[in-house]
C-alpha cells in the first residue's frame, strides 16, 4: 500500500488526483495476494490455484477459503461467478471495478449468492 500520511495543512487538491489508487504501482497481483494472505492469517504454504473467470485472472487459495481478483475492469459477471463459488473471503482492488454500477452491485451480488462471504476491497 502507498504511504499516505498527510496532515490537513499538507493536503492540496492535486493530492487527491494522485491518490486514486492506494496500491503502489510496482506491485504485482501475486504481491497483493501474499499480503492479503498474511493479513488474513492464511499460511503462505496454502494451495494456490490460478484460474480464469470471464477473462480475468482469479486466485483460489485453500480450495475456496480465499478468492482474490486484482485485474482491471472486473464486471458484474465476474463477481457473480466468484460469489457462486461461495468463498469464505473475497478480495479485490477498488480500482478493479469496471464501473460505478459494479461497485454499487458488488454487495448485492454477494448478498444474493453468498451472504456469508467476508468481502474486502483494497
Amino acid at each position: 500500500m502507498k504511504d499516505v500520511y498527510y496532515s490537513p495543512e499538507d493536503t492540496t487538491r492535486s493530492l487527491f488526483d494522485t491518490a486514486v489508487d492506494n496500491i503502489k504501482e510496482d506491485r504485482t497481483p501475486e504481491d497483493l495476494l501474499f499480503q492479503v494472505m498474511l493479513d488474513l492469517g492464511i499460511l503462505l504454504s496454502s494451495k494456490i490455484e490460478e484460474t480464469e473467470i470471464v477473462g480475468k485472472k482469479v486466485f483460489n487459495v485453500a480450495d475456496g477459503f480465499l478468492i482474490a481478483c486484482f485485474d482491471k475492469d472486473v464486471t458484474d459477471e465476474v463477481i457473480t461467478e466468484i460469489a457462486k463459488q461461495k468463498p469464505y473471503y473475497f478480495v479485490m482492488r477498488d480500482s478493479s471495478m469496471a464501473s460505478d454500477s459494479v461497485a454499487t452491485n458488488f454487495d448485492q451480488i454477494f448478498a444474493t449468492y453468498s451472504p456469508e462471504t467476508v468481502r474486502k476491497v483494497l
